[in-house]
């Protein structure tokens, strides 16, 4: 099954299916691909000292798929030649189920890294995608995304990180 690239995922994620889709798309541009880099989140099994049981996660499709974008136009400011793959996971997920996947490739291994860094910490900061966290004996909601998409002290703290 072929997904987009940019996407609020219901179902399982797969990085190897996201990594083949981006991969293709840059093997035949300028120098082609000589690094893929990827990221995947999974669901922890205990959180600030508890243990999870599972999580379910919300987003506002539309906007997270804009977001996701937003993040591919500002990785391509850095890494012209960079495609990027962005999937997150909605709904109920269990312990050590992806909750998200991140794909970059780029023509280096040094830009493929920075890339897929710079898209997670991007996501982190401004994708609206909200995370619900039960525990045994209670559960509590996450706190998400708190930049603003336009606040440039973000983006270079994202680019600080993605490039240390």
């Amino acid at each position: 099954m072929s997904h987009a690239r940019l996407a609020i995922m219901h179902e399982a994620l797969s990085v190897e299916r996201l990594s083949e889709a981006i991969e293709s798309d840059v093997r035949s541009a300028a120098e082609g691909c000589g690094g893929i880099a990827s990221f995947v989140g999974v669901v922890r099994a205990t959180h600030k000292g508890r243990t999870v049981r599972h999580l379910e996660y919300e987003a506002f499709e539309p906007l997270a798929v804009n977001v996701f974008r937003r993040i591919e136009q500002e990785i391509k400011e850095h890494w012209p030649l960079a495609a990027i793959g962005i999937h997150h996971r909605v709904g109920r997920l269990a312990v050590g189920e992806a909750s998200v996947v991140v794909v970059a490739a780029t023509a280096h291994r040094a830009e493929a890294f920075q890339a897929c860094r710079y898209a997670i910490e991007r996501v982190k900061q401004i994708a609206p995608v909200w995370k619900h966290e039960f525990f045994d004996g209670g559960d509590s909601w996450v706190e998400g995304a708190t930049a603003d998409p336009e606040d440039a002290t973000a983006r270079h703290e994202a680019l600080t990180r993605a490039c240390a």
